[in-house]
């Protein structure tokens, strides 16, 4: 849970920068680029070993990373002074999502029991954001156990329009009605 938050704070810290600076596409890139370097499994083991002195880090960051922003590259060396680096892949998501959000663009979890064709996507879409009232970007799962229907998760909310979930409610009825 700490972690989550960290990474919460970071991203909302950087988010403000980029949004007082007018430089929200630049960092969104800077961060994309910081991400890719962080799933380097022998960088980030390198970047956390205490054996290496910060300076032989830093020269190391300073050649992968090449030329970004000098905020981007002292978040990076916050990072591995305090031992996170491993958190720059979900800072990157989760400052996106920031932003997505500042443009009025939400992101749904839609998984349905069969895939979707591209028209069935925008439709869906189109619907969801009539609901939440912003534009929906869906990222979309099969899951056969939903049987049909769809269930979607938008802004911490749960829309479940699932045949599963439909048959788990007519069972909780039928229940109380015993009783």
């Amino acid at each position: 849970m700490a972690r989550k938050a960290s990474t919460r704070r970071y991203s909302q810290a950087v988010f403000q920068i980029a949004l007082e600076k007018d430089e929200l596409e630049a960092w969104q890139s800077d961060l994309e680029k910081i991400a890719m370097l962080g799933q380097d499994e022998e960088i980030t083991n390198y970047l956390e070993n205490p054996k290496f002195h910060f300076s032989d880090k830093a020269k190391l960051l300073n050649e992968q990373l090449g030329d970004i922003n000098p905020l981007a590259l002292n978040l990076v060396f916050l990072l591995v002074a305090k031992g996170g680096i491993t958190m720059v892949g979900e800072i990157a998501e989760e400052y996106r999502r920031l932003v997505d959000s500042y443009h009025g663009i939400e992101e749904a979890r839609v998984t349905t029991a069969v895939p979707l064709d591209d028209d069935e996507k925008v439709k869906l879409a189109e619907r969801l954001g009539n609901l939440v009232g912003k534009k929906v970007v869906l990222e979309s799962e099969v899951d056969s156990s939903v049987v049909g229907g769809i269930i979607a998760r938008i802004e911490g909310k749960l829309f479940d329009g699932s045949t599963r979930g439909q048959l788990q409610a007519l069972k909780r009825e039928i229940s109380r009605v015993r009783r």
